[in-house]
């Protein structure tokens, strides 16, 4: 279905509520045949995520924290070197990358308010310490507390509210080699092993994870969605009550967009708020009523403006194409979360006063579910992604789709450049593919991650898509963050993209846990018996117990 069709629709029936009204119309393209998901047994119905705690008596960040226990100075002379003046980790926590190397400049990452936050934290509840990642202000070279902080409470186990990870791509400083070739690839049935790094060896710390999540993020880009490029060399904007502005230069060209704001009713700014795609235009099926009570504000996204659809590989249109070229082999979902990155960048960048930068989430319907998605994937500062019935693009898996059904690789990738171009070699053999859409679930742990699902509409892919959710959990588990991920499929009525009742009460609680930081609820897995996967039709491995 060409986005100039699917215009003409959703306006014709904009007054009646946007996407809600999109009921015999499915934006994602493609109708799918046969009754591929309907029921194969109750397997997953608790949905594999576990609520295993990791952390034991001390929380599960390990005894040293990674990083070691002292900061060095910075290499242009900053105050106290990337990581402050106790290094990173804290004594339990995991992540702490940040204290082995200062940066540049008096103010630059090695500064007094640079990378660690001045706290660093591990959850409110102490489970952040199994996973460790991040502190609770995140700035980019803090003073008292590497990254990752004390490691959380005795109790451990749930997760907690993880901190605020440390900036877009934390690994970064991670030395990637030896990524495979396109013709060397071997054929697996099963989901890829996600813990099996680049030279063979498995991950044996949750310390290992952060550089084997950085293999899996290069080899998506290289394979599935094409380059997210580096930070560009300015981002400036502005943030008013009502809306964003960004203006990016890179590679010596500058494009400029923006974004609105509706602020909530409830609570005082700064405001906890959730992007999303569509904006007011499209918005997304969730509960207004929910987000306004809570005190968050949404932030309308039209990211159309950044990447349009309807053009074509060689001729790419958008605020991103402007900077990388019309013929960048970089897809629109990349292009997309690209934009969604930039914003993220101007909030961090205001005095703070409107929006709090540590309290992003991001949701979609659709294909802008896919592109929620890929936002969460590839932008660590994101703390809660929501994606909605996103199907082909979005979570659900590759080879499941071949399995079960779904809108097929092949019609995906044609309908829409939402993919990069690299991708063409996998849309008719996906066994074939070096990862699966599992990884790219591994890749928002311990970030909060809820995907809703629709079981009705073979075309949305309900059933692989809680394979991959399913799998993905593994690593949330091992990660001692199972509590992190919910997963809800099981819902009455099969229009696409209307708000269901089902959503209401784990919306409340993700935007309590991982926005305003004050809830404990765990995750849920309510997956509907039409469209339910199991974790030994996939996995030939087994997921490890990390310290």
């Amino acid at each position: 279905m060409r986005s100039r069709i699917m215009r003409s629709v959703l306006i014709s029936v904009l007054g009646a509520g946007g996407f809600a009204a999109c009921a015999s119309t499915d934006p994602s393209g493609g109708t799918g045949t046969g009754g591929s998901d309907n029921s194969t047994g109750a397997a997953g119905t608790s949905g594999g995520a576990g609520t295993v705690g990791a952390a034991g008596t001390n929380g599960s960040g390990g005894t040293t924290g990674l990083g070691g226990a002292a900061g060095t100075a910075g290499d242009g002379g900053g105050t106290t070197g990337t990581g402050g003046a106790t290094g990173t980790g804290g004594a339990t926590g995991t992540g702490g990358m940040s204290g082995t190397t200062g940066a540049a400049g008096s103010t630059g990452r090695g500064g007094s308010t640079g990378r660690g936050g001045s706290s660093g934290g591990a959850g409110a509840t102490g489970g952040g310490g199994a996973a460790g990642r991040g502190g609770a202000t995140a700035g980019a070279g803090g003073s008292a507390a590497g990254r990752g902080g004390s490691g959380g409470t005795a109790s451990g186990g749930s997760g907690g509210a993880p901190g605020t990870p440390s900036g877009e791509d934390d690994g970064a400083d991670c030395t990637v080699a030896g990524l495979p070739d396109s013709g060397s690839l071997p054929t697996n049935a099963k989901f890829p092993d996600p813990f099996k790094k680049l030279d063979g060896s498995r991950v044996s710390s949750k310390a290992e994870w952060r550089c084997r999540r950085e293999e899996i993020r290069k080899l998506a880009e290289k394979f599935a969605y094409g380059t997210k490029p580096p930070k560009p060399e300015m981002v400036t904007g502005t943030v008013s009550k009502t809306t964003i502005t960004v203006k990016v230069t890179d590679n010596g060209k500058t494009t400029m967009f923006s974004a609105g704001i509706v602020p909530p009713t409830s609570g005082s700014a700064p405001y906890p708020a959730i992007i999303i795609l569509g904006g007011a235009a499209f918005g997304a099926p969730l509960d207004s009523g929910v987000i306004n009570s809570e005190g968050v504000a949404r932030i309308n996204y039209d990211q159309y403006v950044v990447g349009k659809e309807g053009t074509g590989r060689t001729n790419k249109q958008g605020a991103f194409y402007d900077l990388y070229g019309t013929t960048s082999t970089t897809g629109l979902l990349m292009a997309w979360s690209w934009g969604v990155s930039r914003i993220i960048d101007v909030i961090e960048q205001s005095d703070g006063s409107v929006i709090k930068a540590d309290a992003i989430g991001v949701t979609g319907c659709s294909r802008l579910g896919k592109g929620a998605f890929t936002a969460g994937v590839f932008d660590q500062r994101i703390a809660l992604t929501m994606p909605i019935e996103a199907g082909t693009g979005g979570q659900a898996s590759w080879r499941g789709i071949a399995t079960y059904g779904g809108q097929s690789l092949s019609s995906a990738y044609t309908e829409q450049p939402w993919f990069g171009d690299a991708f063409t070699a996998f849309t008719s053999s996906p066994t074939k593919a070096p990862l699966d859409t599992h990884e790219l679930v591994a890749m928002i742990a311990p970030r909060g991650l809820y995907v809703m699902d629709n079981p009705y509409m073979t075309s949305l892919g309900a059933k692989p898509s809680h394979a991959a959710s399913l799998v993905g959990a593994e690593v949330y588990r091992a990660l001692g963050a199972g509590d992190n991920i919910s997963y809800v499929s099981d819902v009455a009525g099969s229009a696409h993209c209307s708000q269901r009742p089902e959503w209401v009460a784990p919306l409340k609680s993700n935007i309590e846990r991982f926005l305003k930081k004050t809830g404990t609820d765990p995750g849920v897995f309510k997956v509907s018996t039409r469209a339910t996967s199991s974790l030994s039709e996939w996995s030939d491995w087994t997921t490890p117990t990390l310290n």
